[in-house]
């Protein structure tokens, strides 16, 4: 099973970029984050024929997630439990089941958190306290889950081309990697990290000062797997060629295969 994620950056804008990568890539499932508009105004059709199953929790303008599935969703949760008052579209779980039993898979856009000092950067910690929360629930309940998408956090200083740009930044306060390093003291495997210590993975350059061209990128998009779907984890990929499409995304798709 191919699972993937990809911040689109505006999934009408990049519909076509969006149907030519899943024809490419031909993902199981996959995770989108940002698609900046509402259930009426994404594209269904058109990844319809690519033959996937749609959930999604959007949102106009801004935020917007979304899961694909080529096989049938059991069970939907549109929003992370433990804030009613979070109407921000970041967060929505599934339930598919597989040959091997049900898995989880939840396509994720956690805060940026920037600037520091506004309620911005408070928002996204309380995010992430959540979303431990929701990985503690699962465990306790021995199930199969992978946390897919942009976490918006650099994990560690060789994460980033130029560790020293991101000192002042949300991405890489020492609160948000503290987060980082709770979910995977819980028993998370980052898939990515897991299967290779190279350098030089980037999920994200910056549309600004010529950062593509440099290889001036940063790693915030990941995969996160329970123990179980961890020990059946097959291999990753940074589909980074995709960064240097026409009018592209500033993410590119991160994709594993397990043996589900």
């Amino acid at each position: 099973m191919r699972i993937a994620t990809w911040n689109v950056n505006s999934v009408r804008q990049r519909a076509d970029h969006l149907a030519a990568w899943l024809t490419e890539a031909s993902p199981d499932i996959c995770c989108l984050q940002e698609l900046k508009c509402t259930e009426e105004t994404f594209p269904r059709l058109e990844i319809e024929a690519l033959g996937y199953n749609i959930e999604l929790l959007g949102q106009k303008t801004f935020n917007g997630v979304a899961i694909l599935s080529k096989y049938r969703i059991d069970h939907v949760t549109r929003g992370l439990p433990g804030d009613e008052s979070d109407e921000q579209a970041r967060f929505i779980e599934v339930e598919i089941s597989t040959a091997k039993g049900a898995l989880r898979v939840a396509s994720i856009y956690a805060p940026n958190g920037n600037p520091i000092g506004t309620e911005k950067f408070p928002y996204k910690i309380g995010f992430l306290d959540r979303l431990i929360a929701r990985a503690k629930t699962h465990l306790a309940n021995e199930e199969n889950f992978v946390f897919a998408g942009d976490y918006n956090i650099i994990p560690m200083p060789e994460d980033a081309a130029i560790p020293s740009q991101w000192v002042n930044d949300a991405l890489f306060q020492p609160e948000s990697r503290a987060k980082w390093r709770e979910l995977l003291s819980l028993g998370l495997t980052d898939a990515i990290r897991t299967t290779t210590g190279d350098t030089n993975l980037y999920t994200f350059w910056d549309y600004q000062a010529g950062a593509w061209q440099k290889n001036n990128g940063i790693r915030i998009d990941h995969l996160l797997l329970s123990p179980n779907c961890a020990d059946k984890l097959i291999s990753t990929a940074i589909d980074k060629h995709v960064r240097g499409w026409e009018k592209p995304s500033d993410h590119v798709p991160v994709r594993i295969d397990v043996e589900l």
